[in-house]
């Protein structure tokens, strides 16, 4: 009971953290005044200008070479939405603020009613749903934290390249994986999160290899790293490298840092933002998406989700995430924190097919109680592994080192070691990737849904993959 109360009491303050100051919330007008968006489902993609012929057009060399690698072809999807659907949509008065081409749709804002559901009537359009209405007022946007530039003395552990990560690494096999030099060096990993509050100063992550940054989130932040440091803490578990005080899963991967959560309110254009950041991360040619995102319950309780949708195609953003493999990507998303709310379930796209759903355990390799858990609607098991998540070691927006608790934090220990994975099975596809993720874990023999396939470990999903390449078993060494 203990242990469940510390447990509970950690979670709680890392839902709590940053939302007050001095117990006090601020808050301010919605900027702009009412206003409201629509998803707009558009009928086909007829006459459009692009050819998959004519691939750079619309993609970089990177996600092109990544498709050729995979020996993946481009389809309909791959296809921009047909500027003329566009114009005409913007023709109407209103304004398009996100787009999906994968999804063929189109997410329009606006504070006139009318005017946007005049929308409908165009001929490109099939159909049209509202998912997001500005609120009267939300919570002021934090200033800058400050943050330490050096670590306290006592972070320091003398005895261990890793400091205060190496249970954590070690737990999926990635102190191995690291000795052999697979660190991710080669490969690029999308972030996909709500804020970076100072990700950008404070020295052991200033030193990550981070190549881009995007913000989806309308309207656009005016400095995502002042924003919330989850992403911050997300970023920390992956990139930074800072021998006897704290070493990441992937420290010399490289990073898009990418913005599309919406800090001030729960809304369905939230996948909207997902989807987008998604697409624009297999159009800059990343390789692994970490995602520490996930959805069931908004403002508007009519737009909840049901357990009986949780079947990777209903939600948008879940019917993205399925797309991803099949683009050549590996997506790394929690399983969520419901594991002791009513809803219990993972969130979607944690529901997603061809995906890697992490949940979290505890250093004694039990699965934290918080932990959401499958199976998906249509049956298929969930999470797919766990990892540390009860708690993980992790780097705040005030620099500073602190254990923190969630699948948030469990997802990324397995994102960055799916790319040193990568790295060392560079002509494996994503589909295998996530295989032997997988069938490396300790109770890939009997799945459950609660504990998944069990904990990874990388060194051994190496040699197996290893010895595929090789033709031979693992019974052949």
């Amino acid at each position: 009971m203990n242990k469940l109360i510390s447990e509970l009491l950690m979670l709680l303050c890392t839902l709590g953290a940053g939302a007050h100051t001095n117990g006090v919330t601020r808050k301010i007008s919605y900027p702009g005044g009412k206003a409201y968006m629509f998803r707009v489902e558009l009928k086909d993609k007829r006459g459009t200008p692009f050819s998959l012929n004519r691939p750079a057009e619309f993609l970089s060399k990177k996600a092109i070479d990544r498709r050729e690698r995979q020996h993946l072809k481009l389809d309909s999807t791959d296809l921009p939405v047909n500027p003329a659907y566009l114009n005409a949509i913007r023709s109407t008065g209103v304004s398009v603020v996100s787009v999906s081409k994968w999804n063929n749709t189109v997410l329009v804002r606006g504070g006139d009613l009318d005017l946007l559901k005049s929308v409908a009537l165009l001929g490109c359009v099939k159909g049209m749903r509202k998912v997001w209405t500005s609120p009267d007022s939300i919570a002021a946007s934090p200033a800058r934290s400050r943050f330490h530039t050096e670590f306290n003395r006592w972070d320091t552990i003398s005895d261990s390249r890793y400091g205060v990560t190496l249970e954590q690494v070690a737990m999926l096999g990635g102190t191995e994986m690291h000795k052999h030099r697979f660190t991710g060096r080669g490969v690029t990993i999308a972030v996909l999160d709500g804020g970076y509050m100072n990700a950008d100063r404070i020295p052991c992550l200033k030193a990550a290899n981070v190549v881009g940054r995007a913000d989806f989130v309308v309207p656009r932040s005016q400095d995502m790293f002042k924003e919330m440091d989850h992403g911050t803490k997300v970023l920390s578990t992956m990139a930074v490298n800072v021998p006897r005080t704290y070493v990441g899963t992937a420290p010399d991967a490289s990073y898009w840092l990418l913005r599309c959560e919406d800090n001030y309110t729960e809304s369905l254009a939230e996948e909207d933002y997902w989807a987008a950041a998604a697409e624009f991360a297999d159009s800059v040619g990343a390789d692994i998406i970490s995602s520490s995102l996930g959805f069931h319950a908004f403002d508007n309780p009519a737009d909840n989700y049901r357990l009986s949708q949780l079947d990777g195609r209903t939600a948008m953003v879940s019917r993205t995430a399925s797309m991803l493999a099949g683009k050549g990507m590996v997506l790394v998303n929690s399983a969520g924190n419901d594991g002791m709310a009513s809803w219990k379930k993972i969130n979607v796209p944690a529901d997603a097919a061809d995906i890697i759903t992490v949940g979290a355990v505890t250093p004694d390799r039990r699965n934290a109680s918080f932990s959401s858990i499958g199976p998906t609607a249509d049956g298929r098991v969930k999470p797919d592994v766990m990892a540390p998540g009860s708690p993980t070691a992790v780097i705040t927006g005030r620099g500073t080192i602190i254990k923190d608790v969630g699948t948030s934090f469990a997802a990324p220990l397995v994102a960055g070691l799916t790319a040193c994975l990568w790295q060392a099975l560079p002509d494996k596809t994503a589909y295998d990737i996530i295989r032997l993720v997988r069938g490396s874990a300790d109770n890939n023999a009997a799945p459950d849904n609660i504990y998944g396939y069990g904990i990874p470990n990388f060194w051994k999903a190496y040699l197996t993959g290893r010895h595929e390449a090789a033709g031979k078993t693992p019974a052949d060494r």
